[in-house]
């Protein structure tokens, strides 16, 4: 005979686990992490390269007035995505999208300055404002990689998962945009630094990183070598890919880029997220 008090304890544990689940699928807000995240990211972080650009130095805002009005539009862009009550491909990549642009001009601001090697041929400044505060890639290096440490000890102190499918709580998706900002910002700065001063030029950069980003695939068998170390150590890098992507579709062809202009470059990099978005959102719609 079948226990009626057994079957209905068994009938409420498994209600309870649909209940969990179906709870953490709303509260979900990240993406999972696939082939397709890591192409969006790349175009997104080129895209933000581009366009950071674009209105710096092509529209000649400067670096001060682009980074202010960038991380402004990086906030408003934040605050909707923490209103909102679950994952929006649109609302993710479009932040994605505002670090990536303002990390570029906060990195330009940080380490150039008013020296007429960071300016176009014939323009003596760029914008309202001071013109940059001339760090380094170097200093400028240092002091973003002791921010992202202070950031990821903090988030260490919480208890709470560094495994982005894993974060469903406000204060975990703040620590993670944090994070987000911090990186791209770091990730222009080694960009620069690899097509700039290392003597690689912008494909030798873009060649150089992607190496380390096979490396880090390869690592992902290695059993030792925790995953989300991984993705971290690939989040960063992929900043500085783009970075140098960027560059090498924008620079004139004497620098060693292919003179495709910001606009343009800006225009085509915009249509190709757009499009990946849009499928993603089908997808994430088809999902629920």
């Amino acid at each position: 005979m079948e226990n009626p008090e057994v079957l209905t304890d068994l009938d409420v544990a498994g209600r309870q686990q649909r209940a969990a689940t179906t709870a953490q699928s709303v509260m979900k807000k990240l993406p999972e992490v696939t082939l397709a995240f890591w192409i969006m990211k790349i175009a997104a972080t080129t895209l933000g390269e581009t366009a950071g650009d674009l209105f710096a130095q092509t529209l000649k805002l400067g670096y001060f007035l682009t980074t202010v009005a960038l991380f402004l539009l990086f906030v408003v862009t934040l605050l909707v995505q923490l209103r909102s009550r679950r994952y929006n491909p649109f609302f993710y990549w479009t932040v994605i999208l505002s670090t990536s642009m303002a990390g570029t001009t906060m990195s330009d601001f940080m380490n150039r300055d008013a020296s007429t090697k960071y300016l176009a041929s014939g323009t003596a400044s760029l914008g309202w404002g001071p013109q940059g505060l001339g760090l380094g890639y170097p200093t400028g290096a240092a002091i973003l990689i002791s921010i992202l440490v202070v950031v990821f000890a903090v988030w260490k102190l919480t208890g709470m998962t560094f495994v982005i499918r894993d974060i469903v709580s406000f204060r975990g998706e703040v620590l993670f945009w944090s994070a987000i900002l911090v990186s791209n910002t770091l990730g222009t700065s080694m960009g620069d630094f690899l097509s700039d001063s290392s003597g690689l030029g912008y494909a030798g950069g873009a060649a150089l990183v992607t190496g380390v980003l096979l490396v880090l695939v390869a690592l992902m068998r290695v059993p030792v070598v925790p995953n989300v170390l991984l993705f971290w150590i690939a989040f960063v890098l992929t900043r500085p890919l783009g970075a140098t992507a960027g560059d090498f579709l924008t620079k004139p062809v004497a620098k060693g880029g292919l003179d495709l202009g910001t606009a343009g470059s800006s225009a085509v990099l915009l249509a190709v997220l757009v499009g990946l978005t849009g499928y993603a959102h089908a997808q994430e719609r088809r999902r629920r």
